[in-house]
């Protein structure tokens, strides 16, 4: 959360605020789960050993180890990325760290959407807490994108849910609460409708006809 309002407290070369997060990673009004990603993370103890680049912090944020939610990236497409550096950074460093990017075979992006990156620049070098496992580093980046890989998350939340709703287990708090049980049955329907949501934009393909428009 630091780094992602970082610009409102901090100067930088491109400060991005708030609202062009929603309006740059929100293509549809239902696909609006960001996935977060963070790098480096790296401990104190092996700080003195690496001294990490633009270009390798870049491409960390792309690897399924450092994502906040559990999912392979490989297995979706990009619709859009916010990249968010803080310390030691310079746009041309940027810049070449996502032309790389682009170039990888393994990342894609939706066809509708071939270049969606945004980038924020700020001065000020990542913090950590004293005494804490985490190293104090020159530079860092937050990633913010809106995948098709993160359905992966939603299909295994659908799929336990399935097992648990199947014998009503702990059903009984929320019907004491004042809930019904016919909303749980809503629930799932929402996200098994949340799940095709994605599937259809990973599916899109853009036509000919849409093409020659442009």
């Amino acid at each position: 959360m630091k780094i992602i309002t970082a610009s409102l407290r901090f100067d930088g070369a491109l400060n991005v605020d708030l609202t062009e997060f929603q309006t740059n990673l929100v293509p549809y009004p239902r696909i609006h789960f960001p996935l977060a990603t963070y790098a480096p993370v790296i401990s104190a103890e092996r700080a003195g050993h690496e001294n990490m680049t633009v270009a390798e912090i870049t491409k960390s944020c792309f690897e399924p180890h450092h994502q906040m939610v559990n999912c392979d990236p490989r297995k979706g497409k990009y619709m859009a990325v916010c990249m968010l550096y803080r310390g030691d950074v310079v746009p041309k460093d940027v810049n070449s760290a996502i032309t790389m990017i682009k170039n990888e075979k393994s990342i894609q992006f939706v066809e509708w959407c071939p270049t969606g990156f945004k980038v924020g620049i700020n001065y000020q070098p990542p913090t950590v807490v004293p005494g804490g496992d985490l190293a104090k580093v020159k530079r860092a980046v937050c990633c913010l994108c809106n995948t098709t890989a993160i359905m992966e998350a939603w299909m295994r939340l659908d799929h336990k849910f399935d097992l648990m709703f199947a014998k009503r287990a702990f059903v009984h708090w929320y019907v004491g609460e004042g809930m019904e049980e016919g909303e749980f049955s809503e629930a799932r329907e929402d996200l098994a409708a949340l799940e095709l949501d994605y599937k259809e934009v990973q599916e899109d393909v853009v036509s000919d006809e849409e093409n020659d428009e442009y």
